[in-house]
């Protein structure tokens, strides 16, 4: 099956939930409400079959991301480091909480390529995960992964500026889906979803969405991958149908669709002065410097 991948075409990203499970209770986190207000609707929390993700990671084609993860914390996972191995010719990531990264170190480092640490707005155990993400850059030191962090909401940057890792900001959105966003989401000039063109999801069951949008109820799924290959589900008849009502601009005939704000263009929080204001300091700076060698 590995010679045969020329069917995904305009597959991008992919998303496999090797775990549901979780180990932290964000407070903004839709499972969290779920479990709560709606238990009807409560994931069934466990960690996808070893055989599924060796037969998912057999249809793939290289260079694709592969992000090992979706309503679950990766790390969790108890075979996660042969799990990455599985994706060698691809570019793996997960986005994590952290809580897990001194005890996984030796499965992550040097095997995945790139990772993201969430940071949420007030969270109690912000010290603590601060921390622990100091001790993981130090015995990483330059190798992979390539460490970023993604800050959820109004996030106090200043700290997190001293471990100089590139900072992705995020707007914070309804704990029950992808709306009523803190701004206004990007919307790109081809007036299609990204994420609809080119992303899919699997969950730790191997129910296939056609992205990674918080969907308790199973409007996105289109397909599963235990019984069904992804190519005849990237290209079966409800995702067809799907993309045709995209690009006719008629996004609100599909069910996950219709209630979304988000178009697949991640949208950060609005600290574009901060960044112009630092720019010209640093110019100025060197500047002086330059101005002080010629003279």
């Amino acid at each position: 099956m590995k010679n045969s991948k020329v069917s995904l075409h305009g597959l991008g990203n992919i998303n496999i939930e090797l775990t549901s499970r979780c180990n932290k209770s964000c407070w903004m986190c839709g499972r969290r409400k779920i479990d709560r207000d709606y238990p009807e609707l409560a994931l069934d929390y466990g960690d996808m079959d070893f055989e599924l993700v060796k037969k998912i990671a057999d249809q793939l084609p290289q260079n694709i991301v592969v992000q090992l993860h979706n309503n679950g914390e990766a790390l969790l996972y108890p075979r996660f480091g042969e799990a990455v191995k599985l994706f060698d010719r691809q570019i793996t990531n997960i986005v994590t909480n952290g809580k897990l990264l001194i005890e996984k170190a030796d499965e992550i480092i040097d095997n995945l390529d790139t990772i993201a640490i969430s940071v949420i707005e007030n969270d109690p155990e912000a010290e603590d995960q601060y921390e622990i993400i100091k001790e993981f850059l130090s015995i990483k030191e330059d190798r992979k992964p390539f460490t970023m962090l993604r800050l959820n909401g109004d996030v106090d940057q200043g700290k997190y500026k001293k471990l100089g890792l590139v900072m992705a900001t995020r707007i914070l959105h309804s704990p029950m889906g992808s709306f009523d966003y803190k701004m206004n989401p990007t919307i790109p000039e081809i007036g299609i979803c990204l994420d609809f063109l080119h992303h899919l999801a699997i969950d730790r069951k191997g129910k296939v969405s056609i992205c990674v949008r918080f969907d308790p109820k199973g409007v996105g799924v289109i397909g599963d991958a235990t019984t069904q290959t992804l190519d005849e589900i990237w290209n079966g008849p409800i995702r067809m149908k799907w993309m045709r009502q995209h690009v006719q601009g008629k996004r609100d005939r599909i069910p996950l669709c219709s209630y979304c704000h988000f178009w697949g263009v991640p949208t950060g929080r609005d600290n574009t002065s901060d960044i112009i204001k630092e720019d010209v300091l640093n110019v100025e700076k060197n500047n002086i410097k330059e101005d002080r060698h010629v003279f």
